[in-house]
């Protein structure tokens, strides 16, 4: 099966429909720039009166208002490059307000906003607000002569200085080739410039390696600490299973035999009792290995692989379940088995409490950039699932944590719930 995905491409329509979108987006990016220069110069102030007390409250605020505008401008740069831009903000530690205000302000990601904000006043007027004055620029020579003939005799009489000096309507119409030309500029432009506006914002916004590094090890010792506790549960569940299921069953097995054996020559009606008994403890001993090791890993997978152990948990689902799968190959055996659980326990939630009438599982590998297996368990349920509702999808998040991997939930009250789960793969 095939991995690609041919998006169609964008109708003439379209596309002139995304620069309108550009446009509107370009305006507010302008006024943004200006209000958020005018929010620098007034922490600056506010920095510089520190001392008098009322500078601290202020400098708070304005430091809180500055973090949900970078936020915004995270969100249109995330949306216009298609990459993820995190936030490089440090945890912010409990504590009373000075405690919270001191470890703001010591956060160099807080610097880095203010830093922001003046280049992107700067920045901005050159690449938004450039693509939002060329289109200004068209509307205005496509209407000069009606505004020439509108205005008093001396306004829009000589827009290129005194020497080209216009005196009637009809010789203003020497001005609307301009508009076409401007509104072609601002065509072909808008899409570049905003595009460059959103790598300003990434290069400013972005956690630097610095952070990423620092985050990337608490995240590793923090998979690495829930991974060891997540395995020691689960081998203290195995334990648990065998003493209490086979071991115990063998045990009484060997108790059956040893009886049996006394009796067989004194009795022999009792003895062949006794191990028909031992017969079926012995069965009911095979059933719990079984079932033991199918749950440590299912056959069905190292057999069939990831695809088809799947379908078989569609299969045996009571709720109408479809699978949709985009593998051109095996993956590895323990990615396989992450994958597999995972998509049981999100199967096993939206079973129990989304109430559902139809699931679907989609899997597909993209083998660039490494390879990144992407699972989708969807339901039409009534919502409101959360990963920190249970210990189910917390769970599943810790095993997809062991090989870098991640879990997001969007379950909206009402419905419907998306289960997103990536893993890092490489087909075989």
């Amino acid at each position: 099966m095939s991995t690609g995905i041919t998006r169609p491409a964008p109708s003439r329509r379209d596309r002139i429909g995304l620069r309108f979108v550009l446009l509107g987006q370009s305006l507010i990016l302008t006024f943004a720039s200006v209000l958020g220069l005018a929010l620098c110069c007034l922490w600056i102030t506010a920095v510089l009166v520190v001392g008098a007390g009322i500078g601290i409250p202020v400098a708070l605020a304005l430091t809180v208002l500055v973090r949900w505008l970078a936020d915004r401008h995270r969100e249109w740069a995330t949306n216009r490059l298609g990459e993820p831009i995190a936030r490089p903000y440090r945890p912010i530690p409990a504590g009373n307000w000075w405690t919270r205000l001191w470890a703001i302000l010591r956060d160099p990601a807080s610097w880095r906003d203010w830093l922001w904000l003046g280049i992107n006043s700067v920045i901005s007027a050159f690449t938004v607000g450039m693509s939002f004055l060329l289109f200004l620029g068209g509307l205005f020579y496509l209407i000069y002569p009606f505004l020439f003939w509108v205005t008093p005799p001396t306004v829009f009489r000589t827009p290129f200085g005194p020497q080209f000096e216009l005196h009637s309507v009809r010789q203003s119409l020497v001005m609307l080739p301009l508009g076409p030309i401007f509104f072609t500029v601002w065509y072909g432009s808008a899409a570049g410039l905003a595009n460059l506006n959103a790598r300003v914002m990434r290069s400013l916004l972005a956690p630097t390696e610095q952070v990423q590094l620092r985050a990337r090890v608490e995240e590793l010792t923090s998979s690495r600490a829930e991974t060891v506790d997540t395995q020691a549960s689960e081998l203290r569940r195995i334990e648990r299973d065998l003493h209490d299921g086979a071991q115990a069953r063998l045990a009484s097995l060997g108790m059956s035999l040893g009886l049996a054996e006394q009796l067989l020559t004194d009795d022999p009606q009792a003895a062949r009792r006794l191990l028909a008994e031992a017969r079926e403890s012995t069965t009911s001993a095979l059933v719990e290995l079984r079932d033991l090791v199918r749950g440590i890993h299912p056959p069905v997978l190292a057999d069939r692989g990831l695809d088809g152990a799947l379908q078989a948990l569609a299969l045996v689902n009571p709720v109408p379940t479809s699978v949709v799968i985009h593998l051109s190959g095996r993956l590895p055996a323990p990615v396989e088995s992450a994958a597999y659980f995972a998509v049981a326990e999100a199967l096993t939630n939206a079973i129990k409490h989304a109430e559902a009438n139809r699931i679907l599982i989609t899997l597909e590998c993209v083998e660039e950039a490494g390879g990144l297996l992407s699972i989708l368990v969807s339901d039409d349920g009534r919502g409101g699932a959360s990963i920190d509702a249970g210990t189910g999808l917390r769970g599943v998040a810790r095993r997809l944590a062991a090989f870098d991997g991640t879990l997001v939930v969007d379950s909206p009250l009402g419905g419907p719930t998306e289960v997103r789960m990536t893993l890092p793969c490489e087909l075989s």
